[in-house]
């Protein structure tokens, strides 16, 4: 899973499938000194450079058709500060990897996505998020930062560290320089209890700030053509551990989220008439159930049906309005959407270009099967959550630019003097970020 480079044609393709690039030369650097190195040799080429993870981002952030720097031999983990309570990564480690490291040292992230297949620099540059009350996205966890600027030097920085560069970096895209090592605030491993269950969409609408304030993790599925949701409600407990039964969890995670909605998905595409039907189905299979485990086995799941996507952050009191107005727009559109609606929610925090900067936010994330046709879906779904002056994901399906951000981010023009400063030739330029930042 993820992205490949088969050596033949050298073309490069994201998780998704949407976008692909040919650059003119790969690098797997094996430390810090040889991605220095790299970086200086391609300023003397007179090309790009673009470090890519596994390709999850369904924007062209990471494609170049410069020097493409490969981060699987630059992973690990270098330190743990138990006093600080802190460890220390190298970039190309995938979440996976660190989520299991920690877990095996009695250790945790307070908070995670949803998927853990990223490399925990590509995950942090983009912005991913997972849901909660208090406990922010993964960037926001980072308590130091190790990068490669574009003349090759080594830059590091915290809160007292060059801390401009801090409050910029941690949510980067890319644009600053290439990440070589995170360190994240971790904490003693805890239990906990997942609550998974069916709830009428008006309900949840309804009850939706009483849902939030309830639920240390609280998320919901819409599914579009039905007034149907899977709600999911995630809290601290103090055990005993009662994991998903592997046969229950095979069913559900598997056969049913997996196997089975990839088979709906097919029927789908082929027949578009049955989504509404399908989705109903869908909506009524997945039954409650409660279960408590360490936070990775409850946070995340694996996602093998391949999608594209788009996700929006509004305030997080204009969620309700926005979400009516998305069914509403569905339901005149004559639209099939055979993927449920996803929304999370983030307090506010204070990373420059972060989804939740300065504001506490709800995510709605839109979504179509890979391969069916989504532009139309996804411009309706968009027009409505720019209305709410709304921030896209970095690393989904957006049309926004430079000019929309500068409205919408209120520390737009500080990260992009960061970024004259720190790369004032554009080593780091590509197609995407030209759009998004500006030129």
């Amino acid at each position: 899973m993820g992205s490949k480079t088969s050596a033949k044609s050298g073309t490069w393709r994201n998780w998704g499938g949407n976008v692909s690039a040919r650059p003119v030369r790969e690098v797997a650097p094996a430390s810090v000194e040889e991605l220095s190195a790299a970086v200086r040799k391609a300023a003397e080429d007179g090309l790009p450079v673009k470090a890519v993870g596994t390709g999850h981002s369904f924007t062209s952030i990471a494609a170049t058709d410069g020097v493409l720097i490969r981060p699987q031999l630059l992973t690990g983990i270098r330190s743990i500060d138990r006093d600080a309570m802190t460890v220390t990564v190298e970039a190309g480690t995938p979440l996976k990897r660190l989520n299991m490291a920690l877990a095996r040292e009695g250790l945790s992230l307070t908070n995670m996505g949803d998927i853990m297949e990223q490399t925990v620099s590509g995950a942090t540059s983009t912005g991913t998020h997972g849901t909660g009350r208090e406990s922010a996205s993964i960037a926001a966890q980072i308590r130091g930062l190790e990068l490669v600027t574009a003349d090759g030097t080594v830059l590091t920085c915290s809160a007292t560290e060059n801390p401009e560069v801090f409050a910029a970096a941690r949510i980067g895209l890319g644009a600053l320089g290439i990440v070589t090592a995170i360190t994240f605030a971790v904490e003693p491993v805890f239990l906990l209890t997942a609550r998974e269950e069916p709830m009428p969409l008006d309900r949840v609408l309804a009850e939706f700030d009483q849902l939030w304030a309830e639920n240390e993790h609280f998320e919901f599925y819409w599914f579009p053509h039905t007034g149907s949701t899977t709600t999911k409600r995630n809290n601290r407990s103090a055990g005993p551990e009662q994991p998903v039964g592997r046969v229950a969890g095979w069913v559900e995670d598997e056969l049913l989220s997996n196997g089975v909605f990839q088979a709906a998905n097919w029927v789908g595409r082929a027949v578009p008439a049955t989504v509404p039907a399908i989705a109903r189905l869908s909506s009524r299979a997945l039954s409650a159930r409660t279960y408590t485990d360490i936070p990775y086995k409850v946070f995340t799941s694996p996602r093998r049906v391949r999608f594209v996507e788009m996700e929006y952050a509004v305030p997080r009191a204009a969620l309700v309005d926005t979400l009516r107005e998305l069914k509403a727009m569905v339901d005149r559109s004559g639209l099939r959407v055979s993927f449920p609606v996803e929304v999370r929610t983030a307090p506010a925090d204070d990373i420059a270009l972060s989804t939740a900067s300065g504001r506490d936010s709800a995510y709605i994330a839109v979504h179509m099967f890979r391969g069916t046709p989504y532009h139309r879906y996804f411009t309706s779904a968009e027009r409505i959550f720019t209305a709410h002056e709304g921030r896209p994901h970095w690393g989904k399906i957006h049309t926004r630019d430079a000019e929309y951000f500068a409205g919408v981010y209120p520390r737009f023009g500080e990260f992009t003097a960061l970024r004259d400063r720190l790369d004032p030739q554009r080593l780091f330029q590509n197609d995407y970020l030209r759009r998004v930042l500006g030129a």
